[in-house]
């Protein structure tokens, strides 16, 4: 997969998390959890863990804020999508169903 087709899976994948945030805010804790985990599995990598701890201090805004952080179309954006903390937000066939229709389109194209 080039990184086109890595990015548009991902910015789409962020939306739908993003959807979900809105109606389920207390999903922030589910990401909260999962830099924790990732933390003390990572902990001897010094690059990742400045990525869990930007995303901490993000996640300490509000909802919007968040979803506005997730979702932007911009390289800061794309960067944050790279490490993003919502795993587990969307089901693996949610996940797979996106990655599906994105080949889709791009072979359709």
């Amino acid at each position: 997969m080039d990184h086109t087709f890595q990015d548009e899976v991902s910015l789409e994948i962020a939306r739908r998390v993003a959807a979900r945030l809105t109606a389920s805010p207390e999903l922030l804790m589910a990401a909260s959890n999962n830099l924790d985990r990732w933390s003390r599995l990572n902990a001897g990598t010094p690059s990742l863990l400045r990525c869990y701890a930007e995303w901490r201090e993000i996640l300490t805004r509000s909802a919007e804020e968040v979803c506005a952080r997730l979702c932007a179309e911009s390289d800061e954006g794309q960067r944050l999508r790279q490490n993003s903390p919502f795993a587990g937000v969307l089901s693996a066939s949610e996940v797979w169903d996106i990655k599906r229709r994105f080949r889709h389109a791009t072979a359709s194209a």
